[in-house]
């Protein structure tokens, strides 16, 4: 319920009821990109700050490789379980999106623990940022291996290209340069951009999120004509993975708030960086498909439903 109450959350389920009676409100595409930016780099500069209190650990480096093992094994059990039902390349694109990670949902769930008073690690940031880049490079090993196995015409996309894509990304590289500048000027930089990294947070992300769900409104109308299976997967699998990387948590005695952000993340999905990726890499598999599950199913799933979930499951376990 207290997620309910929470001004962001509410913008979104507003934005996805304006979007779904078809009204004409909409947030400009620079707005929503400069909202996009200004949530990454805020996110950023309170990872910096807080390692720059905390050093860099051992226990820091192993909830580093656990997100890094969550981005590799989610996306192998996902594109096993799709292919069922789907071909090889439209598992493999489904696989990536949810291989991959949605900062907006991250982010939204640090909220959620401040609210709750649960301490988490500011390297947490560094951990999403990890996720991004291996689901990509295994879809993309998995799409080519099937094209060669079909001896299709289709030139495969180059590997090169697509790791400069997923270690260049704007976004990725703006939220780790953010944290690194917090962790270099420390206590003191965090006082100066308190007013910018703090205290506008929580109104640029409702703002964000109003957008969000204006968009989650009209992507959810690509899976008309879907397999069923693309509906079960994208309610299935957060709980799923989420689960997964709790008993990871659990086997490893993490921390819980770094723990349930672990949690979100195997859950996410990914509705910018990947997809982007995907339209040039694999061309054949249809956007509304990973974008209608990632952004139209899953997203508003996890921001309604799923961190309330997560935040009460791992209360029982800790």
């Amino acid at each position: 319920m207290t997620n309910f109450l929470d001004p962001a959350v509410l913008f979104f389920i507003f934005g996805m009821f304006a979007g779904t009676i078809k009204s004409n409100l909409e947030i400009p595409q620079p707005i929503s990109r400069f909202l996009s930016l200004y949530l990454l780099m805020a996110l950023g500069l309170k990872g910096g700050f807080a390692l720059n209190k905390s050093g860099f650990t051992v226990q820091i480096g192993l909830e580093l490789c656990v997100a890094v093992f969550l981005a590799v094994i989610i996306p192998l059990i996902g594109y096993w379980f799709l292919r069922v039902k789907l071909n090889n390349r439209e598992a493999a694109a489904i696989a990536a999106t949810y291989g991959s990670v949605s900062a907006v949902t991250f982010i939204t769930a640090t909220q959620a623990l401040d609210q709750a008073n649960i301490q988490f690690g500011g390297h947490m940031a560094a951990a999403m940022a990890m996720m991004e880049s291996p689901a990509i490079i295994l879809a993309m090993i998995l799409a080519n291996k099937s094209r060669d196995s079909l001896r299709e015409s289709a030139a495969p996309a180059r590997m090169s290209k697509i790791l400069h894509e997923s270690f260049t990304d704007g976004a990725q590289l703006l939220l780790l340069g953010s944290m690194l500048v917090g962790l270099v000027v420390g206590e003191t930089g965090e006082k100066l951009m308190a007013p910018f990294s703090i205290d506008l947070f929580q109104g640029m992300l409702a703002f964000f999120l109003l957008d969000m769900g204006l968009m989650a409104a009209k992507n959810f109308s690509g899976l008309r004509g879907k397999p069923l299976i693309t509906l079960v997967y994208a309610i299935c699998a957060p709980m799923v993975h989420a689960t997964i990387a709790l008993v990871l948590c659990i086997l490893l005695d993490l921390p819980q708030g770094n723990s349930i952000l672990l949690m979100v993340l195997a859950a996410s999905a990914s509705y910018i960086a990947v997809p982007a990726v995907l339209r040039h890499a694999l061309p054949e598999v249809p956007p509304a498909l990973y974008m209608g599950m990632s952004l139209g199913i899953t997203f508003p799933f996890n921001l309604i439903v799923g961190i309330p979930l997560y935040l009460y499951i791992s209360g029982l376990v800790y």
